[in-house]
């Protein structure tokens, strides 16, 4: 359950993003099949289904077996084997499950995962005013008006990365979010309108009105990746690569699992280069496959992971905001948590996995902040954690160059209000906020694996995931002292203190260390 720590924020509950209502992972594929009139006319009172096949391959007869199960298919994912059906039937399940073809058939309604990192960022009685005016002592290289204010990015080096590339063109980070404001000044100049979509039911839908930020953390970690260099604002980690937003969280920043599938599906198939996620899926914290229905969701998901990592698509996760060592899970108290209040305490172990971050061959992201140590917040385990990145820390980790230790990005400005004005920095009409979650750290990541691609631009997306991690500055488990700072942050499932394990070049709270934008492309190899 949330905890409010006496005198300090609180720590979140739900996964990596930061929320944007302050107050909150591939060879031919078959064409995925569009929803047809009758499931539009049932859409008022059918349900929702994730229909998972024995096989990683839709049979042919799939249309007509769920029509006559009472259903009507919306999608079908043909190269994975898994589909997306609609039925008002009671019966449905049963009927769709008791064909041998079938491996489960899951109603996702309710199935969805609302990220809070709100709870981290809600308003701290002893912030100041804003902070435009604030700028820092080291020289920024990169001359953006507001570049002063991005410790985050000096701290990983990306002014230097700069002086080296920028990014080419030709790759395309796909942000699996909220969507993003393609309107907004920084954003709009690197938006690729040709590969961005809306899976919002598990439907593709390319109209970009469909595909808008409605809650504001798309916006944010869209700005981290791929923020222009056009002299007005921040500058991203990778500021002229492409950026296509892939919206998978809707306005109340619940990820239902159609979504979820659709979006890397869409990634798969639309020579997508990176995507990042800064969230986790399904009403579950952790998805245990001993339950059939965290196991559907478990097995549609992951199978969409690895399509799209078989297709050359490099996956980025954030870790989560739990301070939770997710390499020795004893249980969960916070799922599930839709609709609201639902929570149950329940024993886990380390065949419950989060979703996306622990799938594996996805790049898991903790968070730090300024001093260079582990974000309060931030999960992290061994096996788990593979490279840190600024995530930002408003407690343990305010110093003169980052004066409320969050990350600065864009931010829509029709949900300007939904900050506080401590958190809101304006250059002319443009409105940038700041965050700080395992949601900021992830996309500095994925903006690194572009900066990687642009530069090495022959090389395998194997090759780029490994190179992320080869060239990070390893930092080690933190001394006696340091530790001792943690203390009063407890994991927040099981109340057991934070601790670090592992050497210097490969820890549980760091990885192989805090990603380098200048190594990543200088560095051979």
């Amino acid at each position: 359950m949330l905890r409010r720590i006496v005198a300090r924020p609180v720590a979140t509950r739900g996964l990596v993003i930061a929320a944007g209502v302050v107050g909150l992972a591939l060879l031919a594929l078959v064409p995925a099949r569009g929803m047809s009139g009758s499931a539009q006319a049932q859409a008022g009172t059918a349900e929702t289904y994730l229909i998972v096949y024995r096989q990683e391959a839709a049979p042919a007869d799939a249309a007509s077996a769920i029509q006559k199960a009472g259903g009507t298919l919306v999608q079908s994912y043909d190269a994975i084997g898994v589909a997306v059906a609609q039925s008002a039937s009671a019966s449905f399940a049963d009927k769709m499950t008791a064909d041998n073809k079938v491996e489960s058939a899951v109603s996702t309604e309710g199935l969805a995962r609302k990220p809070k990192d709100d709870i981290i960022n809600e308003a701290d009685p002893s912030e100041g005013p804003a902070l435009a005016a604030v700028v820092p002592s080291t020289a920024a290289s990169d001359t953006d008006n507001l570049a002063p204010l991005q410790w985050d990015m000096r701290q990983i080096q990306a002014p230097e990365a700069h002086a080296v590339t920028q990014g080419r063109r030709s790759v395309v980070v796909g942000d699996i979010d909220t969507g993003l404001d393609w309107t907004h000044p920084d954003l709009a100049p690197n938006v690729d309108f040709a590969k961005s979509v809306s899976c919002i039911g598990g439907v593709p839908n390319q109209d970009p009105a469909a595909w808008m930020d409605d809650n504001g953390h798309g916006t944010h970690t869209a700005g981290t990746i791929a923020a222009a260099s056009n002299g007005i604002g921040i500058v991203g980690v990778a500021p002229n690569v492409k950026i296509a937003g892939i919206k998978a969280g809707n306005a109340d920043g619940y990820f239902f699992p159609e979504a979820v599938v659709c979006a890397f599906m869409w990634a798969a198939t639309h020579h997508i280069d990176v995507t990042n996620n800064s969230y986790f899926t399904d009403p579950w914290y952790f998805n245990c496959p001993s339950d059939a229905v965290q196991r559907a969701i478990l097995q549609a998901e992951g199978r969409a992971i690895r399509f799209a990592a078989r297709q050359g698509v490099v996956n980025v996760s954030a870790t989560g905001n739990f301070m939770d060592d997710l390499a020795h899970p004893t249980q969960d108290v916070m799922s599930p948590d839709f609709p609201p209040g639902s929570e149950v305490t329940r024993p886990v172990t380390n065949a419950c996995l989060v979703v996306p971050v622990e799938i594996p061959g996805v790049i898991g992201v903790s968070g730090d902040g300024n001093l260079g140590i582990k974000s309060f917040y931030s999960n992290y385990g061994t096996g788990v954690t593979d490279v840190t990145a600024p995530g930002g820390d408003s407690v343990l980790q305010v110093t003169a160059e980052a004066p409320n230790g969050r990350v600065l990005s864009t931010w829509p400005a029709a949900l300007a209000g939904t900050l506080p004005p401590s958190r809101i920095v304006m250059d002319g009409s443009a409105v940038y906020g700041y965050l700080q979650g395992t949601s900021m750290a992830s996309p500095h990541v994925a903006g690194v694996a572009a900066l990687i691609m642009s530069r090495f631009w022959w090389m395998p997306s194997w090759w780029v995931a490994a190179k992320i991690q080869l060239t990070a500055d390893s930092i080690p488990c933190p001394d006696a002292d340091t530790l001792a700072l943690y203390e009063p942050f407890p994991s927040e499932s099981n109340g057991a203190p934070q601790e670090c394990q592992g050497r210097r070049w490969f820890n549980s709270w760091y990885g192989q260390g805090e990603v380098n934008a200048l190594r990543a492309v200088t560095r051979w190899p």
